[in-house]
């Protein structure tokens, strides 16, 4: 099939590309977790700062998600991380071969907070956050909340600028037998 031939080139950019940027991403988690939590410092320890006024690093074990919801729950806010992470990679090579580097870039960092999130609650019970928000009251969070949030925002993003632009509705001209443009 030519679609296929065409999808391959970006099926292997995706994955390069996502899996890059996961693994730097997780390496980054893993070794700020690991020094926070290294047993140096006492839960609720204030670490390092506040640095202009904007946040400050404090040692706290979370077993819930942000806000403390679902708190004492751990295994299963991990298992329900994996499953993210899996639908976001059927999705990616399955249901979107072609999509954008964004796309792929968003995904890596998805992938990569919810595996070191998962990590943490298989592993030790709890998610390591360090980094406390000083200007407002927010939880506090780490490098792999930020992949999420972050991979999230660029997904949407993504999927909303160019998804949408390109495809604004059917065409009452296109027939049954019409294919939409490809994808940059």
């Amino acid at each position: 099939m030519a679609g296929d031939s065409a999808q391959t080139p970006k099926r292997k950019r995706n994955a390069c590309l996502m899996a890059c940027v996961a693994v730097v991403w997780l390496a980054a988690d893993l070794a700020t977790k690991g020094y926070v939590n290294s047993g140096a410092y006492a839960v609720g320890q204030d670490i390092a700062g506040p640095f202009l006024g904007l946040f400050k690093f404090t040692l706290v074990h979370n077993t819930g998600a942000a806000w403390g919801l679902f708190a004492g729950f751990p295994v299963l806010l991990g298992v329900f991380s994996l499953v993210i992470c899996a639908l976001l990679l059927v999705w990616l090579f399955v249901v979107n071969p072609t999509a954008r580097a964004a796309e792929a870039f968003a995904v890596g960092l998805v992938f990569a907070g919810g595996l070191g999130n998962a990590y943490d609650r298989f592993f030790t019970g709890y998610v390591v956050d360090f980094i406390n928000v000083t200007f407002m009251d927010f939880p506090v969070f780490n490098v792999a909340d930020i992949g999420v949030t972050c991979g999230i925002i660029l997904l949407v993003v993504s999927v909303a600028l160019f998804d949408f632009k390109e495809y604004p509705g059917e065409d009452a001209d296109a027939g049954e037998g019409s294919q939409p443009a490809e994808r940059p």
